[in-house]
């Protein structure tokens, strides 16, 4: 199986992910790999890690996905694994429920958003969107 991080989704997987036949409630598992050090585009806060700015996004995109109708659900550090082997380990796993992809779609294109999303990029390195439907535990 080839694993492949990554900062933001090709076209065909957007399109794919968007418009598909999958619309309703989701949940998204996010696996994050940091960089080591931020790296903002003005050269600003060189002195934090991308885990920190990476903490600065996590903090404020709850309240944007609040204004679409999600909630985060869990963050935490990934420190072990004991089922299958990857090369290397991601750094955290964060869920977060969204009432379908276009509320997603529409989180994305807010000027909340839009202005924390610099310290996204400052701060990862690549990840892994796995987009999963609510099962039978109550949310």
């Amino acid at each position: 199986m080839l694993v492949t991080n990554a900062v933001m989704p090709q076209p065909e997987q957007m399109k794919a992910f968007f418009f598909g036949e999958e619309n309703g409630p989701m949940v998204m598992v996010n696996l994050l790999k940091f960089k080591d050090k931020a790296e903002y585009p003005d050269g600003s806060d060189a002195e934090l890690s991308g885990k920190e700015a990476y903490l600065r996004y996590g903090a404020a995109v709850q309240k944007c996905l609040e204004m679409v109708g999600g909630k985060a659900l869990f963050s935490g550090a990934v420190n072990g694994l004991i089922l299958g082997d990857v090369e290397e380990l991601w750094d955290m796993v964060a869920l977060a429920y969204y009432p379908s992809p276009k509320a997603m779609m529409d989180m994305v294109g807010l000027p909340e958003y839009q202005g924390i999303e610099v310290h996204r990029f400052a701060g990862l390195a690549g990840q892994l969107n796995i987009r999963t439907a609510p099962g039978m535990m109550a949310l």
